[in-house]
């Protein structure tokens, strides 16, 4: 037996040849299948040259467990999310390897409802049966089928219930960087149903076409490197609002109409006081790296906000139990209870052009006030060899001054206006930082400064 190390705390994810091929896909495909012994199966691919061909092994290996196969096609992750739980089926896979390397490929799983399958949730499971690779003969006759279908125009119809079209009375501008991903389709769609409602709105669009080559880069914003040919768009073309996805499209970045990056923290704050607005007293889910913006925000609009470990599966369980009606990450993930718990990329831009436009005012207008209150660093990534010694550093140098500790995921310590949160990648072997104050952002230099010394003499 060889150990299949394509599989991640998450999903599955590896190079491609040696940890991916279109044999380990079909054993995947084979052990979902017996694991779960699902009837019907949705499938999808995004762009990458090797996913059709790894999606057409895994439904192999599902139709030879004896299960239906539905094929989407070129599909967004959060399209499987939809046609599993719009078509009420067991699952679904989406091939994907989001905004990692070129040499690399892998997949999302879900189970009924959209709800993920993670490491303790059946996806050791479905490892410890692909890796043992010893599955009966196939019966033919219990052999499953396989079908092409389409549910574009029900996820498109499922979008624009989140928007009215009536609130877009004045032109507006869009820069869309699909980052020659699978989002291309999706706004495409999206376009064709703002003009039949005579929605003033205009799409400027940037590496639109899917090619899976990557020819302007791997579509990952989130990596300031990447974020030029949106910013530059949008000063071109005197736009509203840039915005930005990653390969699969499961989340979306936003650029103000001075092409300035916003970062994902601050979106959340605005969605969760546009829901509040919505439904009084509602819960809000965020993670513990930055919080303070958006518990602020929450708290004066009445909704209850609830703290979650890092990470999808963590995020949507809790949304489930709590039936909250938001959920949003800082690094711009956001889920949503109509859309079974799941994160989408679409949704979110969706509503905040839709803010723009009733409030008549701009993205920077509508959330400067919150970065001056609760400046941040943003994410600062660390490789370091010994990521618990480090964190025991921080922990000894700064517990004595902190007024809370938290342990939800990593540490994080609140001191006198201002707290950080450091923890380890649940994906890559990183060291995350996040820093945030109270109003202060000389402040929130020095302290950046600090830490990272202390992080680099505990690394040496």
């Amino acid at each position: 037996m060889s150990a299949l190390t394509c599989f991640k705390a998450y999903d599955i994810r590896g190079k491609l040849g040696e940890e991916l091929n279109e044999d380990v896909a079909y054993r995947i495909g084979r052990a979902y299948g017996e694991f779960l012994k699902p009837k019907t199966i949705v499938v999808g691919g995004d762009v990458r040259l090797t996913s059709e061909a790894l999606k057409l092994a895994l439904a192999n290996g599902l139709r030879d467990a004896g299960t239906n196969v539905l094929d989407i096609g070129m599909s967004g992750t959060e399209e499987i999310y939809f046609a599993t739980f719009h078509l009420g089926i067991d699952g679904g896979i989406e091939v994907t390897a989001s905004h990692n390397p070129m040499n690399y490929n892998g997949m999302k799983l879900v189970k009924e409802n959209a709800r993920p399958i993670s490491g303790d949730t059946g996806l050791r499971d479905v490892q410890r049966l692909a890796e043992t690779n010893e599955f009966a003969p196939v019966d033919e006759s219990q052999r499953g089928s396989y079908e092409q279908i389409s549910v574009m125009e029900a996820y498109i119809d499922h979008l624009m219930g989140y928007i009215n079209f009536a609130n877009f009375t004045k032109p507006m501008k869009l820069v869309i960087n699909s980052g020659n991903g699978a989002a291309g389709h999706i706004i495409d769609e999206i376009e064709k149903r703002l003009k039949l409602a005579n929605a003033p709105v205009s799409f400027i669009k940037v590496h639109h076409e899917a090619n899976g080559n990557f020819p302007n880069g791997i579509p990952n914003p989130l990596l300031p490197e990447c974020r030029k040919d949106t910013s530059d768009a949008v000063r071109e073309h005197q736009a509203d609002m840039g915005i930005a996805f990653d390969g699969d499209f499961d989340r979306c970045f936003l650029f103000d109409e001075n092409a300035d990056f916003i970062e994902g923290y601050y979106i959340v704050g605005l969605l969760a006081e546009a829901f509040l607005k919505k439904e009084a007293g509602a819960k809000i889910i965020h993670d513990p790296r930055l919080t303070w913006n958006t518990i602020d925000v929450v708290t004066k609009a009445g909704g209850i906000p609830v703290m979650s470990k890092t990470g999808h599966a963590f995020i949507k369980e809790r949304m489930r139990e709590e039936d909250a009606v938001y959920g949003g990450e800082m690094s711009a993930h956001h889920y949503f209870r109509d859309f079974a718990y799941c994160d989408s990329g679409m949704i979110p831009w969706l509503l905040v052009a839709e803010l723009l436009a009733v409030k008549g005012e701009t993205l920077s207008g509508l959330v400067s006030e919150r970065m001056k209150a609760f400046p941040c660093s943003g994410e600062i990534n660390y490789k370091v060899s010994d990521a618990k010694t480090v964190i025991a550093e921080l922990k000894d140098k700064y517990l004595s001054s902190a007024i809370a500790e938290d342990n939800t995921d990593g540490i994080s310590l609140d001191c006198q206006g201002w707290r950080f949160n450091v923890r380890t990648s649940n994906t890559e072997p990183l060291l995350r930082l996040n820093v945030e104050t109270e109003g202060n952002t000389e402040a929130l230099s020095k302290i950046l400064k600090e830490i990272d010394s202390v992080i680099k003499a505990s690394t040496v």
